[in-house]
């Protein structure tokens, strides 16, 4: 207990008072951002494309203690705008298009907000780079397509075929570009599949087999549930994106970090312990086996957070599930939508 609040309070004397911008605020994992970075004292200045109601960011009232900016990231004069004028320090762009499937559907959306938007955002942080001291990019595993050898290490080259993977690859190629050529204090965050409360996104596997247990009725999985992840859970996901800030002005933290449960497991394993904690195993999935656009085998090594970062996830795999499994029998009672 001493060892947390000692830590806690390194992170609320840190961020006390910074001036923190994160876009895609409305998003899993920027809900849980903002919320973590109000509780250790930031300032958060969050760009808002479209007021969802049903988002963490609006139905737990964090919005109410933001300043909020709303446009979105493919127009750069907002961007520059929002991080000038409220004088921002501390950037997290999490903002994208996060689908597989949409952007299989629409690669020029999904190249637009995820590339255009990335080197706007950087652009601007050139720009005013007496105000902002430190920059974290939220790349995924999936910018490094698909490899040989697992698990993906960060030496490994960045190498997306697909849409989706493609504009990770990108973005995270650009974040590199102005890092290493106008020496900008940038990292990059590389997580793989994330899960927790607040994700609506009914098209992932968490959020539908949690609900197809809470109705009683068999999940639809698309592939043949062999695709092998790992899946972190989003209270360690911004915990490691802001233990990643605080550690930027250490000269060896550049570059690109992995962050990993450090267990792969498949599909249909996965589906298999939300439903021994939900008591539903006898509901048997139906296994479409038509998924298309995805990488199979996919995991992340993350010894170089651990090494570098000290950083260490504090949830197990059952612990987070336990949690999210809570927060959607919560949504879904109070939605009247079960």
């Amino acid at each position: 207990m001493a060892r947390w609040r000692s830590a806690l309070e390194i992170m609320v004397n840190f961020w006390a008072n910074k001036h923190v911008f994160v876009t895609g605020a409305t998003g899993l994992v920027g809900s849980w951002l903002v919320k973590d970075l109000l509780a250790a004292g930031a300032q958060v200045i969050a760009l808002v494309r479209d007021v969802d109601p049903q988002s963490e960011f609006y139905r737990s009232g964090d919005y109410q203690h933001t300043s909020i900016v709303n446009g979105h990231l493919e127009d750069y004069a907002i961007i520059e705008r929002a991080i000038n004028e409220h004088q921002v320090d501390t950037v997290f762009h999490l903002a994208a298009q996060p689908i597989v499937g949409a952007a299989y559907r629409s690669p020029l959306a999904t190249f637009e907000s995820n590339i255009r938007g990335t080197y706007n955002l950087l652009e601007s942080c050139r720009q005013l780079r007496t105000l902002v001291k430190r920059t974290i990019v939220a790349s995924s595993d999936k910018a490094y397509g698909d490899q040989p050898n697992l698990p993906y290490t960060e030496d490994m080259p960045l190498q997306g075929h697909q849409p989706y993977e493609v504009s990770k690859s990108c973005a995270d190629l650009i974040a590199q570009s102005y890092m290493y050529t106008y020496d900008l204090p940038v990292t990059i965050a590389r997580c793989g599949n994330i899960y927790g409360g607040g994700d609506l996104n009914w098209s992932r596997i968490v959020p539908d087999a949690i609900r197809s247990c809470l109705r009683g009725i068999p999940l639809v999985i698309r592939s043949d549930g062999k695709f092998v992840r790992d899946y972190l859970y989003v209270k360690d996901v911004s915990r490691a994106y802001m233990h990643l800030a605080e550690h930027m002005d250490d000269s060896l933290v550049q570059g690109g970090f992995n962050f990993s449960p450090g267990k792969a497991v498949t599909v249909l394993e996965l589906v298999a312990a939300i439903q021994q904690l939900m008591g539903c195993e006898h509901i048997d999935p139906i296994i479409q086996n038509r998924a298309q656009g995805e990488i199979h085998s996919q995991y992340l090594d993350s010894s170089r957070a651990e090494r570098l970062l000290n950083w260490h996830p504090e949830f197990t795999l059952e612990q987070g599930l336990a949690e999210t499994i809570e927060w959607y029998r919560d949504y879904l009672t109070k939605t009247g939508t079960l």
